[in-house]
């Protein structure tokens, strides 16, 4: 598993969006799903997937939270027939954010949400090699607009192998976006790719827990550095959840949580939940003695 994941919340629907992202991709696949019991959500239901080649997770908890634009996923295309395609099956439903057209920028390119509420970009990106099909995208609005390439060098400071690539800004004319914020920057976290932007514009929404980020760890020293160097919200601290300073959610987890979550012994699998439920930072002794009985 990769390592860092994005981890997605919906209400009941997680297994049925899995298998309707999973239809939308080559080399894709659901590999896991595991019910926990007796979370403060009631009954949980956890999913794995591959989309593209890329890790996803996501669980059905709950209607604590819903999907906004602050973080959305950018799909690169290297056809317009697959551009159109991919805004076919993820509009449906859905609403459009900008419509599928041509801009300066690309030849066809659209942002829509889909009928769970999940925000998508689609962009045919003609004569390049892809080597990552699908881009977490974070838009930095609100008392967090300016702050994308602080945000950017900093989360390249935190992680290995990792480095900021190109910045494009705003400029004079294009208010009420101030001039020397990011519209583009992208960077690699652990070698995967991610873009960050600012706008100004009146948008009623930030950052929240329906997207996070799974650092998976593997050991207790990561998992110690981790979360010293991103949690700045002790309150929004849980079961391995914490909040940076620019409000994005993250889950600072052990890489052996995978084998723990799989068991096949609901008795081994409540002690672990129960174990968790518990933490705020994981603690991995206490959570193998838990597994271990």
């Amino acid at each position: 598993m990769e390592k860092i994941v994005p981890h997605l919340w919906y209400d009941q629907e997680a297994v049925e969006a899995a298998e309707f992202y999973t239809s939308l991709f080559e080399n894709s696949s659901i590999n896991s799903k595991v019910k926990i019991y007796d979370t403060p959500s009631g009954t949980a239901e956890t999913v794995t997937m591959t989309l593209a080649g890329q890790d996803f997770m996501a669980i059905s908890a709950g209607p604590l939270f819903q999907f906004t634009p602050a973080v959305s996923f950018r799909i690169d295309c290297s056809t317009i027939e697959e551009a159109d395609q991919l805004w076919e099956k993820l509009s449906s439903g859905g609403a459009v954010l900008m419509p599928l057209d041509a801009y300066p920028f690309s030849e066809r390119y659209g942002w829509t949400t889909d009928k769970y509420g999940l925000s998508w970009q689609i962009m045919y990106l003609p004569n390049q090699m892809i080597a990552q099909k699908i881009t977490p995208t974070l838009m930095f609005t609100g008392e967090q607009c300016g702050k994308a390439q602080e945000a950017i060098h900093y989360y390249t400071s935190i992680f290995k192998n990792s480095a900021s690539d190109k910045f494009d800004y705003y400029g004079e004319n294009d208010a009420p976006n101030q001039p020397g914020t990011v519209r583009f920057g992208a960077c690699t976290l652990e070698g995967q790719n991610f873009v960050a932007m600012d706008s100004a514009l009146n948008h009623e929404f930030s950052f929240n827990e329906a997207i996070s980020f799974v650092v998976n760890c593997d050991n207790q020293e990561e998992i110690d550095y981790f979360w010293g160097k991103l949690s700045f919200v002790p309150e929004a601290e849980q079961c391995g959840w914490l909040t940076d300073k620019y409000g994005l959610s993250w889950q600072i987890v052990p890489t052996l949580m995978n084998e723990m979550m799989s068991t096949k012994d609901p008795e081994q699998l409540q002690r672990v939940t129960q174990a968790f439920l518990k933490m705020k930072k994981f603690d991995i002794a206490e959570l193998q003695k838990a597994y271990e009985g």
